[in-house]
């Protein structure tokens, strides 16, 4: 039998004095650690920052961002370095985190490696003995049906060697997704393979630049992943077969946001000045000067198209993924109303803030996943929004 690891217990916002927390939350955010359930832990991934494994600072800066709020991060050898870098990355990575697992101060966030070959797994576990207690799991590249189950089956392996729970993250990003005659055939081979693998999927990642890749295109800062149709209709199929709501779903997290500041704008920004009046309008100039008001809108539309959390390349990116993932009291409200015991048999009942309707049966599934974040990033305070949230998440970076 696996053992489920533990570690130090990690919460959103945590690095927050309890003073500030408790006049920014209702219901402050809860605990975890690497041994919680894997529906807690798919949605605690929260903005999950990746980065280059030949780091030669990588556990400093690992030790740095979970300081900083950051909950999950993804050490890649894959992309992100030289193919004459990998066995120097893997050399890196191997002491980088046992530097890690000796650590005694500090919380680790959730880690993962993103490899480019099954027989890296079982190779970089063997290479990491007691250390592999530092790692959550690794991250897969270009998964189909026919590329994706050796890397699980690498995986199952990996888990026998150690002893410990190692969850799988697979990437969509193939052609094979994308183009649209294999696309069905494509889904359908996916969704054969993660559900044999259940129990070790802990979330479906979007490799939206590899889609973009494929067609020469390249979505200017000014627009989100959801203004390119080809990447929209990839998104939205990838959501209907495997992000269901039904209990045969799995969650998906949102694309990578890619730009930072941008000497000259095209288009005019896009946050309304309305939430950022008064003081605040400070803090919506430092967003536009670093592209960030066309990342919170991406985060927005992510949700509303049924994903989870962000792919982030940039430690900026991380607090405005945050701020937008904890819900509101509005939400909260009406959450709760729905869920009721005594509304088990449906109904339509009007929104305790008096500006909706709540249709028990059909808005059950969203109150249930709104709980459910509600948990991992809390519950903001009536009079609080987005803004001071973000602005306190802000402060460090």
């Amino acid at each position: 039998m696996r053992a489920l690891q533990t570690g130090r217990a990690m919460r959103h916002f945590g690095y927050l004095a309890p003073a500030v927390r408790n006049g920014l939350f209702h219901q402050e955010p809860g605990e975890f650690d690497a041994g919680s359930p894997a529906r807690t832990l798919s949605v605690a991934l929260g903005a999950t920052l990746y980065s280059p494994a030949t780091r030669p600072t990588l556990a400093r800066d690992v030790l740095k961002q979970a300081r900083r709020g950051v909950v999950s991060m993804v050490l890649c050898l894959e992309d992100s370095i030289g193919d004459a870098e990998v066995a120097a990355g893997e050399e890196n990575l191997v002491r980088q985190l046992t530097e890690l697992d000796g650590h005694d101060s500090g919380e680790l966030p959730l880690l993962f490696v993103r490899v480019r070959e099954p027989g890296q797994i079982t190779d970089l576990v063997r290479r990491l003995g007691p250390a592999v207690r530092s790692l959550s799991g690794f991250v897969l590249p270009k998964f189909t049906e026919e590329r994706g189950l050796p890397f699980l089956e690498a995986l199952a392996d990996a888990e026998t060697a150690c002893g410990r729970r190692l969850f799988a993250m697979p990437v969509l990003e193939s052609p094979e997704l994308l183009h649209l005659e294999t696309r069905r055939e494509t889904l359908g081979g996916i969704v054969r393979t993660v559900e044999k693998y259940r129990e070790r999927i802990l979330a479906l990642r979007l490799g939206v630049t590899d889609f973009c890749s494929a067609y020469g295109l390249r979505r200017a800062p000014d627009m989100t992943a959801y203004d390119v149709q080809l990447v929209a209709s990839v998104i939205a199929d990838v959501v209907n077969v495997l992000g269901r709501a039904d209990g045969s779903g799995f969650t998906v997290t949102g694309p990578v946001w890619e730009y930072f500041p941008q000497p000259e704008r095209m288009f005019k920004p896009q946050l309304r000045r309305s939430p950022f009046a008064g003081p605040a309008e400070a803090l919506r100039t430092a967003l536009i000067e670093h592209d960030l008001d066309g990342l919170l809108r991406e985060i927005q539309l992510d949700r509303a198209n049924g994903l989870q959390g962000k792919t982030c390349i940039h430690p900026s990116h991380v607090a405005p993924v945050h701020a937008l993932s904890v819900v509101s009291h509005e939400e909260f409200s009406d959450a709760q109303d729905i869920l009721r015991p005594e509304r088990g048999g449906g109904g339509v009942l009007r929104s305790a803030y008096t500006n909706k309707m709540n249709e028990v049966k059909p808005h059950r599934a969203w109150a249930e996943r709104t709980m459910l974040r509600a948990e991992v990033f809390g519950v903001a305070r009536e009079d609080v929004s987005f803004v001071e949230l973000l602005a306190a998440g802000l402060q460090d970076v």
